[in-house]
């Protein structure tokens, strides 16, 4: 059950919910599938599908976003839009107006919904209220800000921000690979993106590819910054980050993967397990990462 992906939030207030007032909180926004006429829905879902909303291991708090979205596509809308509005024509003898196309459209939609087709989707949430962090398992922070607006309808206050470090994600990779030499309990890997910052914003890829020094260094000479790398930590997890500072591909190695054999466990063990591996794991990854681009933001300031 690890998350693939990490936009991650600094808690700015000591946690003080429980996971019964967290679950109290959150119920009153639970999901429900769209009605015959809604174009969307979302709300919490149960991450065992066992009723509760806010999922618990060792004080870590798992949650999840379920949101629903009927597929009809605009062109299917104007299609028959424009064969009522020719048989309106016919009957009145006359083109419809702007106003009656209006109405025409927003019946035609409504005719259509109950019989769109619908797709639906999950996002997780890890909260850390024993070191301060937040976690959203979303590949784009348009994703991650679904999760933000929800919480907030059902918190009312959110003691979240964005995470900030003394150094930009871009301008640390861009020294990691120019000095070729990675922070301390990082290696990097083979896979890197370097763009110019001109209008042109020429790009080099790096797949699967061994990052030879000196290649990197005339990409680097010539005006380019590192976007994306490709990194290990501690031989136990590997992952890309971005200049926006989102951790990607996340993915455990041999080495915890052995670890957490649990060929005797049930599922809901296992479940248990992975969760309480994975947010230990992370947990100090990401602490490990704030620290090699420079700390906290904030910290640094307040100091």
């Amino acid at each position: 059950m690890w998350f693939k992906n990490l936009q991650l939030y600094r808690l700015t207030a000591p946690w003080t919910w429980t996971a019964e007032q967290l679950e109290e909180k959150l119920a009153p926004q639970a999901f429900a599938p769209c009605g015959s006429g809604d174009m969307d829905s979302s709300g919490w879902l149960s991450p065992r599908e066992n009723g509760m909303l806010v999922h618990t291991v060792n004080r870590q708090l798992l949650l999840q976003l379920g949101s629903e979205r009927k597929l009809l596509p605009s062109s299917v809308i104007n299609q028959v839009t424009k064969a009522r509005a020719t048989e309106l024509e016919e009957q009145q003898g006359f083109k419809p107006g702007r106003k009656q196309m209006k109405e025409l459209k927003e019946q035609v939609t409504e005719e259509l919904l109950p019989r769109a087709f619908s797709i639906r989707r999950s996002t997780r949430v890890w909260i850390d209220p024993v070191h301060g962090w937040m976690a959203v398992d979303a590949a784009s922070a348009a994703k991650a800000d679904e999760v933000f607006k929800l919480l907030l309808k059902s918190l009312d206050t959110l003691p979240f921000a964005s995470l900030r470090t003394e150094r930009s994600p871009q301008s640390a990779m861009t020294d990691w690979l120019a000095a070729d030499e990675a922070p301390a309990g990082f290696t990097v890997d083979q896979d890197t993106e370097l763009r110019a910052t001109g209008e042109g914003k020429a790009t080099v890829r790096y797949v699967r590819h061994t990052l030879e020094a000196e290649d990197v260094r005339r990409h680097i000479a010539a005006g380019k910054q590192c976007t994306r790398l490709a990194m290990t930590w501690n031989d136990r997890v590997s992952f890309v980050l971005t200049e926006t500072l989102a951790i990607k591909r996340v993915a455990p190695l041999d080495v915890l993967k052995e670890n957490a054999d649990a060929a005797t466990m049930n599922e809901d063990e296992r479940f248990d397990t992975d969760f309480a591996l994975m947010s230990g794991e992370l947990a100090q990854l990401v602490a490990d990462l704030v620290l090699a681009l420079g700390g906290e933001e904030q910290q640094k300031k307040a100091a």
